[in-house]
């Protein structure tokens, strides 16, 4: 099942964004974030209290192997097990490129 996506340009917007999913219904476990820097990532999860693609979306191998990708691979991988395809998948990781943030939901 293919997850809810909006790019926005920074963290603020993304706060706007988990707050109307919350509105619509999305619980905090629902709703993830990604940034380009890992640690982006973390503090924007952490400020929006909002969940991380990790072990229960990738499967223990994909997140066993990003240990040894590049962060763009990295990426693209997360993105694809939030159901996007391949090609989906590069064009939002391009866009964390340059700075933007990948705000997503699934029930």
């Amino acid at each position: 099942m293919k997850a809810y996506a909006k790019l926005v340009n920074n963290g603020l917007e993304a706060f706007d964004v988990v707050n109307d999913l919350h509105r619509q219904g999305y619980t905090e476990k629902e709703i993830y974030v990604l940034a380009h820097e890992s640690d982006r990532t973390a503090r924007l999860a952490d400020a929006a209290d909002t969940n991380k693609v990790g072990l229960s979306e990738e499967g223990m191998f994909e997140t066993i192997a990003n240990l040894f990708r590049t962060r763009g691979d990295e990426l693209r991988n997360k993105i694809e097990s939030m159901g996007f395809d391949p090609y989906e998948a590069s064009m939002y990781e391009m866009e964390l490129d340059h700075g933007k943030v990948l705000v997503m939901a699934r029930h």
